[in-house]
């Protein structure tokens, strides 16, 4: 009988892990805040901390072993906010409403995509390749957006002056997250054991380049990422049609 009143056991969740997410969550939403009030570099900067964010949150929860269907699901929603409707906002304030309706659709398709990469991805986890991703990913995406507003105001022009341009890359980079082009993850690198001294070297090399001039060097390698995908995806088909 007093088996039967007992209460089943509480389920909590991992402080720890989610402390990381609702951090990134808070610059995703602060990003937001300072587009509509026009200080598009801090909005920029911000996004680029969610990613930080975003890549500390998983790591943590397995160098600690707190892992949870929970913080998995809230990661998502939190990615859904930080790189898919802070940088459609962030860039539409910027330079996207001067276009008019293909201005706010180009914003809203990019928003959608992200809504779409990322459900494809949490459907086909542990199915895929873990060397690709499938589709550029979205904290990648983003970025490149982000990076956009961020040089296009560090060298002073106003979005309203290349608002088509804006248009059509927010729009190419929501399609590469909905495509099928194939992504190094580079979940192959080994940081645990011992690495080359080069490799050391290159790490130490990337964060002075950042320190040196964050705007360019940032869209600057986000965007070669992005390109990365189409080129390897040519790579494969070229090999292909010479295999038959």
């Amino acid at each position: 009988m007093s088996d039967m009143n007992e209460l089943p056991p509480r389920r909590g969740i991992y402080l720890l892990p989610n402390l990381f997410t609702t951090a990134g969550l808070f610059a995703g939403f602060y990003a937001i805040v300072a587009g509509m009030k026009g200080s598009f570099e801090t909005a920029a900067i911000a996004v680029f901390v969610a990613m930080i964010m975003d890549g500390l949150d998983g790591r943590v929860a397995r160098l600690t072993n707190t892992e949870s269907e929970f913080g998995a699901q809230y990661d998502s929603l939190s990615d859904m906010v930080c790189f898919g409707v802070t940088p459609a906002l962030v860039v539409y304030s910027w330079g996207l409403q001067y276009l008019g309706k293909f201005g706010w659709l180009a914003a809203f398709f990019y928003a959608a995509a992200t809504a779409l990469r990322l459900a494809r991805f949490n459907t086909q986890v542990g199915q895929s390749d873990k060397r690709y991703f499938i589709g550029l990913p979205c904290p990648a995406a983003a970025a490149v957006v982000a990076g956009m507003v961020w040089i296009g105001t560090d060298f002073a022009i106003p979005g309203v002056r290349i608002s088509e341009i804006v248009g059509t890359v927010t729009v190419i980079i929501g399609t590469l997250m909905v495509s099928n082009v194939p992504y190094n993850s580079f979940k192959e690198l080994e940081f645990k054991g011992h690495v080359p001294f080069f490799a050391v070297f290159l790490v130490v090399l990337i964060y002075l380049l950042i320190a040196w001039d964050p705007p360019k060097v940032l869209f600057g390698v986000f965007s070669l990422y992005a390109l990365s995908g189409p080129l390897l995806w040519g790579k494969r088909y070229v090999g292909r049609l010479r295999a038959k």
